[in-house]
């Protein structure tokens, strides 16, 4: 296929539905205003997490990494009437912003938004879990994974983010791979080899790994 991937990116968003004032909103000021930008979620994977959520209808969110809010507001889509999202980010520069953006949405009241270390903040919160979703830094990524599936109910789901890191993982025969893209590879070999799970990447953005607690 001639198709480049950012071909197909672009035509899935031209059939995928429009985002909410408020999400259009986060998008363009976090483009705007915000360094790393690109970490946002945006439309098309805003609204797959949206869309998973909706389809497991959870009650117990955790979500690692906050970042701008954008993500976070699409999986409370699908929070049950008591549901309760926990996200944990350590930028104290995006509080004010990110605690905006949540007191705007009609969701402000199932959301608890915790500043931390998500290794020290996780063991502390009392709940177990429908869903996970983790986008934070990835040297960590097997202690945040190990963690989720610690607290996630039977039949959870752990959602991934970046598992395939700018498509650098397929490159993970070279003796040239910089570190992070190292333990990126690492993760995923981590999961596909483990039996407590079944597993499906899926090539959106930048790639989600899809985690099902047997």
């Amino acid at each position: 296929m001639a198709l480049t991937y950012h071909d197909i990116q672009a035509y899935a968003e031209d059939y995928t539905s429009s985002e909410s004032t408020l999400l259009a909103t986060i998008n363009q000021e976090t483009h705007a205003e915000v360094p790393g930008a690109q970490m946002l979620s945006g439309r098309l994977q805003g609204q797959v997490l949206a869309t998973f959520s909706k389809m497991i209808r959870p009650t117990r969110i955790l979500e690692i990494g906050t970042y701008t809010g954008y993500a976070t507001l699409c999986l409370a889509e699908g929070l049950t009437e008591n549901g309760i999202l926990y996200t944990i980010d350590s930028d104290v520069h995006l509080t004010e912003r990110v605690q905006q953006y949540f007191a705007n949405s009609n969701k402000a009241q199932q959301i608890q938004y915790h500043l931390g270390k998500a290794l020290d903040i996780i063991p502390q919160l009392l709940d177990t879990f429908d869903l996970v979703f983790i986008d934070a830094d990835k040297r960590n990524y097997e202690d945040y994974y190990e963690l989720a599936l610690e607290r996630l109910n039977p039949d959870g789901w752990i959602i991934i983010d970046n598992v395939l890191w700018k498509g650098k993982v397929l490159e993970a025969r070279s003796s040239l791979l910089d570190r992070q893209t190292q333990t990126i590879v690492e993760f995923n070999n981590y999961v596909r080899d483990d039996e407590r799970v079944v597993h499906v990447l899926f090539p959106i953005r930048d790639g989600l790994m899809v985690v099902r607690k047997k």
